[in-house]
């Protein structure tokens, strides 16, 4: 990927439950070897409904999520009813493909809950949209979809499911020096949407 030139490393996952989506990332803003910050956010709540975890460059990671979120706001309020997690997406697709040209330089994934059940997108700097039942994206990803290939299984609790996708990116930061300084997650969920902190272990 493109931001792998630049020296941004990053490594987020996302895994999709029978009544759930679990996105995680790490916390590190590294450029070439230089650790610019330990507090990046790469894992945001939308709407309550949805969630996005990014790799990449982190001005266009922050860019991101607060483009979807006001239009993902615009289109509720100009229709009267809620957009669902495929059309959000499209949505997201949609704009990646705009910028074809002049990339963003990041990898998504994309997850939320509607009445149709839970659904996991990922999406590439062109904005292709592939759903998965689990996805790895990042410099850190080669080590952390290892990880959820070994454990990830239909019927998985929403607490399984969070372990597991921490201890995926707990297993990158130990490999990739980009990636680091704790596992920010969020789960979108019927009974209710949080967001935890988890530090290195």
């Amino acid at each position: 990927m493109g931001y792998d030139r630049l020296g941004t490393g990053a490594t987020a996952v996302g895994l999709r439950l029978s009544d759930a989506v679990v996105l995680a990332a790490e916390k590190r803003v590294a450029y070439g070897g230089y650790v610019m910050s330990r507090a990046g956010k790469k894992v945001y709540v939308l709407a309550d409904r949805f969630g996005i975890a990014l790799a990449g460059l982190f001005a266009d990671i922050q860019t991101i999520a607060r483009w979807l979120s006001v239009e993902v706001r615009s289109y509720e309020i100009r229709l009267g009813y809620p957009i669902s997690v495929r059309g959000a997406a499209k949505l997201l697709s949609t704009l990646l493909y705009q910028y074809k040209y002049y990339p963003f330089l990041s990898e998504v994934i994309f997850g939320g809950i509607d009445e149709t059940g839970p659904h996991l997108f990922v999406m590439d700097p062109l904005g292709s949209l592939i759903e998965d039942n689990y996805a790895a994206i990042g410099t850190g990803a080669p080590i952390a979809i290892g990880i959820i290939e070994g454990g990830y299984r239909e019927g998985m609790s929403i607490e399984e499911a969070e372990r597991l996708a921490v201890n995926a990116v707990r297993a990158a930061i130990s490999r990739d020096a980009t990636s680091g300084d704790g596992v920010d997650v969020a789960v979108i969920a019927r009974r209710g949407t949080y967001e935890r902190f988890y530090p290195v272990a």
